[in-house]
């Protein structure tokens, strides 16, 4: 649908997901549209040994015993918590699952330190209230309410910015499987019917934040995303979104696999970097993520289409990584000018290529900033 913004995994694949329900003969969960098995086909890609008709194309890239994990823990009673790093695609990989067993992967709560009880239960039409009183047709549900009475999946994002209170409200729901509305007489109870469950995520940089309790833990099954630091596929993670983009913003636009190789070259180089320093002040405040990492190569590639010479040089990108990468002043700057001076500058004499216009790029950015 060309009218969106961002349309959700269940409508930009969706004729996708209709071929995949289509020829899916496997056994199914409770009323799961697609098989586990074509589940984590729609995921992960798929492979001439599954003897397809059609290529189904990889959506979400890391270990393929994550997504199993994720699906067979989606398949039982229990609750699926994907916990990691910022830019780790959690979040993709949640709506991807969502998309793919229930065809709805927008039934979501986002956790914030202003997330309510209300929130993941239900509240009241106030209008309604006061014209009709109290009724089930006067109350809205929740997104996780409706995941229940749907037998669907829920969503619940960055569980651990919401407070105690919410989290332990969470775990009625995913104990009990019902909710309880005291202010009704009668039809006051709100069953989940079988399918539901909750999928969270949580930014492993929040600990200490809203620690989860130990009776929420147990309600989950933890599934740990690490930070990609294999280059190949933190490469076709980056290619696969650039071609996203391009595509969204129909940009005619060629990313030379050079500068590619230059962006990853030195989002790995700033990693080390911030491995081995000895303190936080040593360290970039930017979690080196891949998406933090989608983001300077898609700041660059606007900046091209839009006031360059609609081609990406090793200049824009490097003015790109400096002003997304420089948020603290004078610290991260600092940081930025010593790996350029260290690093990026004897590389440019040794190697050149487009080390040396990506030299000058990010000099020029550190002086506009400074």
């Amino acid at each position: 649908m060309t009218d969106l913004l961002r349309a959700p995994a269940e409508i930009k694949y969706a004729e996708e997901l209709d071929w995949l329900e289509s020829i899916d003969d496997h056994p199914k969960p409770f009323s799961w549209r697609l098989s586990p098995k074509m589940v984590r086909l729609f995921v992960l890609g798929s492979e001439r040994a599954d003897g397809l008709d059609r290529e189904i194309p990889q959506k979400w890239f890391g270990d393929r015993s994550f997504v199993e994990r994720s699906i067979v823990t989606l398949a039982s009673d229990r609750g699926l918590l994907l916990i990691g790093d910022p830019g780790t695609g959690k979040s993709w990989l949640a709506e991807l699952l969502s998309a793919a067993i229930c065809r709805n992967s927008t039934q979501v709560v986002q956790g914030t330190a202003g997330t309510t009880e209300d929130h993941i239960k239900y509240s009241w039409n106030v209008s309604m209230v006061i014209a009709k009183g109290q009724s089930r047709e006067s109350m809205i549900p929740s997104p996780i309410m409706t995941a229940m009475e749907t037998g669907t999946i829920g969503r619940f994002e960055e569980l651990t910015r919401s407070t105690s209170d919410v989290q332990d409200a969470l775990i009625s729901i995913l104990s009990e499987k019902y909710v309880s509305v005291p202010e009704l007489d009668s039809d006051n109870i709100v069953f989940a019917k079988p399918g539901f469950s909750v999928i969270a995520t949580a930014n492993s940089r929040d600990r200490g934040v809203n620690d989860l309790s130990s009776a929420l833990k147990r309600r989950f099954n933890f599934v740990r995303i690490p930070v990609v630091t294999n280059k190949r596929s933190e490469a076709e993670i980056v290619r696969f979104r650039t071609e996203e983009l391009l595509r969204r913003h129909q940009i005619d636009l060629d990313v030379p696999p050079t500068l590619l190789d230059v962006l990853l070259q030195s989002f790995a180089d700033l990693r080390a970097s911030a491995a081995a320093a000895a303190g936080d002040d040593e360290k970039l405040e930017s979690a080196l993520s891949t998406a933090e990492q989608i983001g300077v190569l898609e700041d660059a590639i606007l900046h091209s289409n839009f006031f360059g010479e609609r081609a990406l040089t090793a200049h824009t990108l490097a003015s790109s990584l400096v002003g997304s990468l420089a948020r603290r002043e004078p610290e991260d700057l600092a940081i930025l000018n010593k790996y350029l001076h260290g690093v990026v500058e004897p590389r440019s004499k040794q190697e050149g290529g487009s080390w040396p216009e990506f030299l000058e790029g990010g000099r020029d950015a550190i002086a506009t900033l400074s």
